[in-house]
């Protein structure tokens, strides 16, 4: 028998169309799921089984009457719990965040989704207001890897991915201020997509600024195009946000990389120690994409380590996500979380422009490279899950997130559209994910080439942490 859980979005409509099963039938078999691995893996702060039921059975109604809404309808998603949802809190993974109000606001791209008729399975777990790149939060707890839950899932989007690599809801949207899609999809072993800033409104505005997209984590990339479409969608209340796509993502994603010149890096120059199967697998990847037909050169971006620009903007972003708060409320705060707020504190408004300065520098050297590349390509992370609890690998020397995400954080600061893509596996089980980086406003060869390595055997490994 079909599991429904493990369809993706697409495969799920088309059963709809056919008549083989409902809405319901598949809200029923995922919100089942999400009760069966929430106690191992802490995914979701919330699951919401009536509202979702209610949801899948107007989409049921409306399937019977062949009149479908827009391009999701009866999709079951997830929704990290750092963007607005009306119906309930958005307590972003903070102590500091009262319950009580109106919540009677939704974000951009959860509008959207409810425009299309999704069905939303429940609200997933953050780091306290995404800050960092494991999940962990003083209000929820430690959110763990599907594959051993003894690992982290990765963050600040751990708790969407470890819900979509469950079958916990084929789609979910994550954030990305530094790898936070990225992240958490390479150590899960699902399809991440940061894409080009703007090309998803986002509102209310990040307290980091531009460093934040919100963006699709799927079983694959397919299943990621179609969701951007929804939630692409304008919005008026993101000043930034770029004018609304030409046409769907899915035109032209069966394309191939045939002729695409792309730039490997395999560890920027030596400078990034990446442990010897996440390069193994990352250079297999690059190889079949060679075999597919593109054009692959082993080379470096002109990209010197922007980290101590990157630590100015994101440190300056937590000061001010805690501006607000009273000397009580800040012993309530994530230790590590209250670190980087005193830091982010000490910095001045021209150390935060010479950030701007370096941030623009990397802006200009991208743009040339890819003048000659199509797409650079890189290990999504130099390792795989490590410990979860922690914000850095035990013993490893790094003090923050920011020591073993080196492949994530410079494309923040560029606002190029970036994949994570499963490509195989470690000794030991875990994922290993590829990082495909676009030129700016390249969001269709991103995902194009993506799906080229999905229609070629990616992402074909399954979660063995957690009975099912």
């Amino acid at each position: 028998m079909t599991d429904l859980c493990d369809l993706t979005a697409r495969q799920l409509l088309a059963d709809y169309r056919k008549g083989t099963f409902t809405p319901v039938d598949a809200a029923r078999a995922v919100l089942h799921r999400a009760e069966v691995v929430q106690p191992g893996v802490n995914a979701f702060v919330r699951i919401e089984s009536a509202a979702a039921l209610e949801q899948a059975e107007a989409s049921a109604a409306r399937w019977r009457a062949n009149e479908p809404r827009g391009l999701l309808d009866g999709v079951p998603v997830t929704v990290k719990d750092i963007l607005l949802m009306r119906g309930g809190p958005t307590l972003r993974g903070s102590r500091t965040v009262p319950p009580g109000g109106k919540w009677d606001e939704d974000a951009p791209s959860v509008a959207r989704l409810r425009e299309h008729g999704a069905v939303f399975v429940g609200r997933t777990t953050t780091p306290e207001f995404g800050w960092k790149g494991v999940t962990d939060s003083p209000r929820h707890g430690v959110t763990r890897n599907p594959y051993d839950t003894s690992r982290t899932s990765g963050g600040s989007s751990g708790g969407t991915a470890a819900a979509v690599a469950l079958g916990a809801g084929p789609l979910g949207l994550g954030t990305d201020g530094g790898g936070s899609v990225r992240i958490p999809a390479s150590f899960c072993g699902i399809f991440g997509l940061k894409p080009t800033y703007g090309r998803v409104p986002l509102y209310p505005a990040s307290a980091f600024g531009t460093l934040a997209h919100v963006g699709p984590m799927t079983r694959d990339a397919a299943d990621a195009a179609l969701l951007m479409d929804v939630i692409s969608g304008p919005d008026p209340r993101d000043w930034s946000q770029l004018a609304p796509p030409a046409g769907s993502l899915l035109t032209g994603l069966d394309g191939g990389v045939k002729g695409l010149r792309i730039a490997y890096s395999p560890s920027f120059g030596g400078r990034v120690a990446v442990g010897p199967e996440v390069a193994a697998a990352t250079r297999q990847a690059v190889s079949r994409l060679a075999e597919l037909g593109a054009y692959v050169e082993e080379t470096d971006p002109d990209l010197p380590d922007p980290v101590a620009a990157f630590h100015t903007l994101w440190f300056s972003g937590a000061a001010r996500v805690a501006e607000h708060l009273s000397s009580e409320q800040r012993e309530l705060l994530d230790p590590g979380l209250r670190e980087v707020v005193a830091e982010g504190e000490r910095y001045s408004a021209l150390d935060y422009l010479a950030a701007v300065d370096v941030r623009m520098e990397l802006g200009r050297r991208m743009g040339l490279f890819h003048q000659r590349y199509d797409l650079l390509v890189t290990p999504t992370l130099p390792l795989t899950a490590f410990e979860a609890g922690l914000e850095a690998p035990r013993d490893s020397g790094h003090r923050r997130w920011t020591g073993w995400t080196p492949f994530t954080y410079p494309f923040n600061l560029t606002q190029q559209p970036a994949a994570s893509v499963p490509c195989g596996t470690d000794g030991a089980g875990l994922p290993v994910g590829v990082q495909l980086v676009g030129a700016r406003h390249a969001d269709a060869v991103v995902l194009r080439a993506a799906h080229a390595l999905y229609e070629a055997g990616a992402g074909l490994t399954r979660p063995a942490g957690i009975r099912l």
